[in-house]
C-alpha cells in the first residue's frame, strides 16, 4: 500500500470539533467505537498509553484531547494508516509517537517499554464471518487476522504492574476476549453498550488491571440513545452520551463497590 494523497482524505470533526482527522474516504473510517474507548480509559496527566493498532489515530488522540499531558505511544501495522496517524497528530498539535510493526512481533524498542494504559480496538469480525471488504485497509481493520489471543497477550506484556487494559468489541466477541485474558489480567469488568433501551447490547468495553485480583464484574448496559427508535438523520444520544461525543467527556463508568 502507498500512502494516501490529498484527493483519497476527507477531515472530519470528533468531539464537537474540538479534534479533527484525515481519514480516507474509501478506506476504514472512524465511528463512535474509537470514542467511546478513547472516554472509558481514566488516565491521568504525565501517564503513558499505547494503542495497539491505532491505525489513523483516532482512539489514542480522543484521549489525548480529553486528557492533556499525556505520553502517547501508537502501534501500526500499515504503513499508510501510520503516516496518516502521524499527519492527524500535527494537524491537532497533540504529540503521538508512531510506531510501524505487527502487535505479534512487537519492535524492539517498544518491547523496551511498559504503560500505564494499553487500549485496543481490535478487528471485529473472525475470518469469514463478515463480506471481505474492496479496500485492503478497512478489510484488515474489520477481519482478524491475528487472533484476538494475541491482542490481549501484547496488551499484558507491556503493561505495568497495576495498569489498566481497555478494548472495545462486538458484542459476540466477548467469549473469546475473556478466554484471552489470562492470569496476568484481573478486576476484569465489562461495560455493554446499548443502543436503546429494551435492545442488545452491540458493543463492549471490556476495563482489566494487571494483576488485579478483585472479581468479575458485568454493569448494567450503558444506554447511547433516548427514544424506541431512530428519530432521523440525527444522534439522539442521551445527555450523558452527548457529553462524550460532543464535549470531550469522559464516559460514565459505574463507580466501584
Amino acid at each position: 500500500m502507498t500512502d494516501f494523497q490529498d484527493d483519497q482524505l476527507s477531515c472530519d470533526d470528533f468531539l464537537g470539533g474540538r479534534l479533527r482527522l484525515f481519514q480516507p474516504v474509501a478506506g476504514y473510517r472512524a465511528g463512535v467505537d474509537p470514542v467511546f474507548l478513547a472516554a472509558s480509559v481514566p488516565a491521568r496527566p504525565g501517564q503513558t498509553v499505547l494503542e495497539l493498532g491505532c491505525g489513523a489515530g483516532a482512539a489514542i488522540l480522543c484521549l489525548g484531547r480529553r486528557v492533556s499531558g499525556l505520553d502517547l505511544t501508537g502501534i501500526e501495522l500499515q504503513p499508510p494508516y501510520a503516516a496518516l496517524a502521524r499527519r492527524n497528530s500535527d494537524l491537532n498539535t497533540i504529540p503521538l509517537d508512531i510506531v510501524e510493526g505487527d502487535i505479534s512481533a512487537i519492535p524492539a524498542a517498544l518491547r523496551q517499554r511498559q504503560f500505564d494504559h494499553v487500549i485496543a480496538n481490535p478487528p471485529y469480525y473472525r475470518p469469514g464471518a463478515h463480506s471481505s471488504a474492496s479496500d485492503a485497509g478497512r478489510a484488515m481493520a474489520l477481519g482478524e487476522g491475528t487472533p484476538l489471543a494475541a491482542w490481549v497477550d501484547a496488551a499484558a506484556r507491556r503493561l505495568i504492574h497495576r495498569g489498566y487494559l481497555h478494548m472495545i468489541v462486538k458484542a459476540d466477541r466477548l467469549p473469546d476476549l475473556l478466554t484471552a485474558c489470562d492470569s496476568r489480567l484481573g478486576s476484569i469488568e465489562v461495560l455493554p453498550l446499548v443502543p436503546r433501551a429494551g435492545r442488545a447490547a452491540e458493543l463492549v468495553i471490556l476495563r482489566a488491571r494487571k494483576g488485579g485480583k478483585a472479581a468479575f464484574r458485568l454493569h448494567h448496559g450503558l444506554i447511547l440513545h433516548e427514544g424506541a427508535q431512530h428519530p432521523g438523520d440525527r444522534d439522539h444520544y442521551v445527555p450523558e452520551i452527548s457529553c462524550v461525543q460532543r464535549e470531550a467527556a469522559a464516559l460514565p463508568w459505574p463507580e466501584a463497590r
